[in-house]
């Protein structure tokens, strides 16, 4: 997955899909980037032609979300995180809670890994 950059809109489209297609068609952004998220083994096409996340594509979102949730502690430490994504980042040793009780605080762990992620561009 290191040279599979996906731009705002494929991580839209990939978003989408996980949230379930409601109608016949799909949106705009779902039929524009399908072909190139399928091709990269992301989204898979069912027997009736229903779109689904596979899932290397689900980890992938999960990622995207814990790289979103450790940029909001380093910004503002009460920022509030989902349950899977403060486990695993706390797992981790990326974050750790706060003594005043609310919120959390980022490690050196967690710094250090902003860090490679911002130099990747990710």
């Amino acid at each position: 997955m290191k040279n599979e950059k996906l731009t705002t809109d494929e991580y839209d489209a990939l978003e989408q899909v996980a949230r379930g297609i409601k109608t016949e068609r799909p949106s705009a952004c779902v039929a524009r980037n399908a072909k190139r998220l399928s091709g990269l083994k992301l989204l898979s096409y069912a027997r009736d032609g229903r779109l689904s996340i596979t899932e290397k594509a689900q980890q992938l979102l999960f990622l995207r979300r814990c790289i979103t949730g450790l940029r909001a502690v380093a910004a503002d430490p009460l920022t509030k995180l989902d349950t899977e994504v403060a486990y695993f980042l706390g797992k981790k040793a990326h974050i750790v809670a706060r003594a005043e009780g609310e919120g959390h605080d980022i490690s050196d762990k967690g710094r250090d890994s902003l860090a490679d992620i911002d130099t990747l561009g990710l």
